[in-house]
């Protein structure tokens, strides 16, 4: 008895189709999307065994002593495309600096994308090739992930889910509860442009200066601080809450004080309009291209330098300094030379933000 012939089933039709829920049934369907648009995409040694999970080495030089660090995230930004980036490479920037918010090499990512059925194909495809080109151009590969579909109206489009994971070299220990009083507090840039950039696309809004978001991986210049000054205290982004949110909780977790200049804080004159106009606050407006450092008094100079001949660091600046507070607050003294208290958010500023 001869056997029939497989067919072998058509390309994906990306210019008109829509994901269905075969593509998340474990079938032949959904084999041929994880393939086409996925494993094509990303493309690696890692990735191409086509396992549940991924085998890769560690460089030598990063075990002698070192640590392993691992971050998880979700993305269900809205819209999912804004001027500077989309959900694919913010996925990608956002976990590769948060392993590097520890000093950090990044080694490799997973994703996970929840699929809303009757999505597009061609912005699946468009969102995943940018997340491919994030990775490459990161040098951080996507080796294993995964594919849900559900129903109708029981999502929104597309939610992203990563994970990172890098080694922190020997000798290096920056984490959250280690600034101390006389401290100096840097950021690598202006703040606010990445949320004001997203609202400005969500709210339809026009300026005569485009706003871009700062989407960015910053791996590389962690690593040129690192290697310059490896007694970094601190490093973190400041995401959702912005800069106002993130110091307060250093502040928390280091059990200090901070004092913040208004005017030493960098913010770009067209993110600063527009916040006027939304009537926001540009020191709780995210970012995912920047970095707050906290360093001893001593090293801030020298790592000001780096920062700046760094080409995501050209407006670093120093703006302020930690101190002694039993109530742990952040304070900034304002350009008419009043103080005050820059406090959490009692709610959220922008939502879907990344």
């Amino acid at each position: 008895m001869t056997l029939p012939r497989r067919a072998h089933p058509r390309p994906l039709d990306v210019e008109n189709g829509r994901v269905d829920l075969t593509h998340g049934g474990g079938g032949r369907a959904m084999a041929q999307l994880v393939e086409e648009m996925f494993i094509r995409a990303f493309d690696n040694e890692a990735l191409n065994q086509r396992n549940d999970q991924a085998a890769f080495d560690v460089p030598p030089e990063l075990l002698k002593g070192g640590r392993m660090v691992m971050t998880t995230d979700g993305y269900v930004i809205s819209p999912l495309f804004f001027p500077g980036g989309d959900i694919g490479s913010l996925a990608v920037h956002g976990t590769v600096n948060d392993v590097a918010m520890a000093g950090a090499v990044p080694l490799s990512l997973s994703a996970g994308f929840i699929i809303e059925e009757g999505f597009p194909l061609a912005d699946l495809q468009r969102i995943v090739q940018s997340m491919a080109k994030a990775s490459r151009e990161a040098g951080v590969p996507v080796v294993t992930g995964d594919t849900k579909v559900v129903e109708k109206g029981k999502g929104d489009g597309l939610f992203i889910t990563t994970a990172g994971i890098g080694m922190v070299p020997a000798g290096v220990m920056i984490s959250g509860d280690r600034a101390r009083p006389g401290d100096a507090i840097l950021v690598s840039g202006t703040m606010g442009d990445h949320g004001v950039a997203v609202m400005s696309q969500r709210e339809g809004l026009g300026f005569e200066t485009a706003i871009l978001s700062d989407s960015a991986a910053l791996h590389t210049m962690v690593a040129a601080m690192v290697a310059a000054q490896p007694a970094i205290h601190v490093l973190r982004d400041p995401t959702r809450g912005g800069l106002a949110a993130t110091l307060n909780e250093i502040a928390s977790q280091s059990a200090v004080g901070m004092l913040i200049e208004e005017n030493a804080v960098p913010v770009a004159p067209e993110v600063r309009g527009a916040c006027e106009l939304l009537g926001l606050d540009p020191l709780y407006v995210a970012n995912e291209g920047k970095l707050i450092c906290i360093c001893a008094e001593d090293d801030a100079e020298a790592l000001l330098a780096v920062m700046r001949a760094h080409p995501l660091g050209a407006n670093a600046a120093r703006i302020g300094t930690c101190r002694e507070d039993s109530h742990h607050f952040v304070q900034m003294r304002t350009g008419m030379g009043g103080m005050r208290v820059v406090d959490w958010l009692a709610g959220e500023q922008l939502p879907r933000i990344c």
